[in-house]
């Protein structure tokens, strides 16, 4: 298991490192145009619907993506859009754990399709935009992602409830603890001082998101770095309650030691769409 999932990790970054420090941001676009197809259709799956419609539904998907990159929307300017998407996940993702995996059963498939759909296109959005405004400040988004997890995890493994009495959400993904979330985000505010003085040292062409942020005050830096760790939690535990509800331990076997897609990706869904609602408001 550890060698298969060793090789899945080094093909995908064969792909993902050279798209992602191409000169264009072409390449990444549609690396996760692929990336997202595939999400798509693992969505589909776990929420009831068919081989065929969840095809179908992955091919709408790059379909709309297509159709956004022709309409411009890769270079556009859309603040508006960014604080509505950044405001649903905070409002609907705090309502699904709230309610848990009987409260996500109950939502009308058709109501459960769309708004995966609208996620996973927002995240693809997100990325695009993102690259195109710098491979610096995708990666200090996505490198926060990765940090929290990695942050959580070992903490969650040397301090778990020694602090805190009760489990973070036992009824949704039992393993996760309130030590491995304290530690997911020392990590990340840790991370965030490090790239503002790297950005400075360096005297960085295009500025990361936690330099944007420290440009208008290192309170605000703290904050956002905290908010977005936090948000990062709240997308694995929406992934985590949805394969629940499914009955699933992954969202699909693609990549062989790794799970699915959304399984490597979850964490992003809501993380993206706020990175560049963040980026929006400081400007």
């Amino acid at each position: 298991m550890l060698l298969q999932r060793v090789i899945t990790a080094l093909v995908l970054l064969a792909f993902l490192l050279p798209a992602l420090f191409y000169p264009a941001p072409e390449p990444l676009c549609l690396l996760a145009i692929v990336a997202i197809a595939a999400a798509t259709w693992e969505w589909g799956r776990m929420n009831g619907m068919s081989q065929p419609k969840s095809v179908a539904l992955a091919m709408a998907m790059v379909f709309t993506c297509l159709l956004s990159w022709i309409m411009g929307l890769l270079t556009a300017h859309t603040p508006t859009l960014w604080t509505i998407a950044g405001a649903a996940w905070v409002l609907v993702g705090g309502w699904l754990l709230r309610n848990g995996v009987n409260g996500w059963a109950n939502i009308d498939k058709v109501v459960r399709g769309i708004v995966g759909f609208a996620a996973l296109w927002l995240a693809w959005l997100a990325i695009c935009q993102a690259r195109v405004i710098g491979t610096n400040f995708l990666l200090s988004v996505l490198l926060l992602v990765w940090v929290a997890d990695i942050g959580a995890y070992f903490a969650g493994r040397a301090f778990g409830t020694k602090f805190f009495k009760n489990k973070l959400a036992p009824a949704i993904s039992p393993g996760k603890s309130w030590e491995g979330v304290c530690g997911g985000m020392l990590g990340v505010l840790v991370l965030a001082v490090a790239w503002v003085w790297a950005d400075n040292a360096w005297a960085s062409p295009v500025a990361s998101l936690y330099t944007r942020l420290a440009h208008q005050s290192g309170v605000l830096l703290v904050v956002a770095a905290l908010f977005m760790a936090a948000m990062s939690v709240v997308g694995d535990l929406v992934e985590s309650l949805i394969k629940r509800s499914a009955g699933v331990k992954d969202s699909s076997g693609l990549l062989p030691g790794h799970g699915g897609v959304l399984d490597r990706v979850d964490a992003l869904l809501p993380t993206l769409p706020l990175a560049m609602m963040l980026a929006s408001i400081v400007g």
